[in-house]
């Protein structure tokens, strides 16, 4: 299993097990990012109420520095995290529409 800083998208290498937790201090040896935070965890989901789908979490407004929830669980991926091109691909297709008109 492979995980992924949030903001660096960098691969962590750290074994995260059953019943050990990610500290509310560690950070990412890339960007020096902290790692107990919203984005990072399994719950995270900014399409639902407090954007968490655990239902007893605490709000949490910063989702990008590190927290105490004791809810926190280490998003798990298979693969690089993807990264949202929606403007780069909106941008293409405008460029593509008006390139006669430069």
């Amino acid at each position: 299993m492979a995980y992924y800083c949030y903001k660096c998208r960098n691969e962590l290498e750290f074994i995260v097990k059953v019943g050990i937790k990610v500290g509310r201090q560690d950070t990412c040896k890339h960007c020096a990012t902290d790692l107990h935070v919203c984005k990072n965890c399994h719950f995270y989901d900014p399409s639902v109420h407090n954007q968490c789908r655990e239902s007893r979490a605490e709000f949490i407004r910063d989702r990008e520095r590190a927290n105490f929830c004791a809810h926190f669980t280490f998003k798990d991926a298979d693969a690089a995290p993807e990264v949202d091109d929606s403007a780069a691909k909106a941008k293409a297709k405008l460029d593509a529409l008006f390139k006669g008109l430069k």
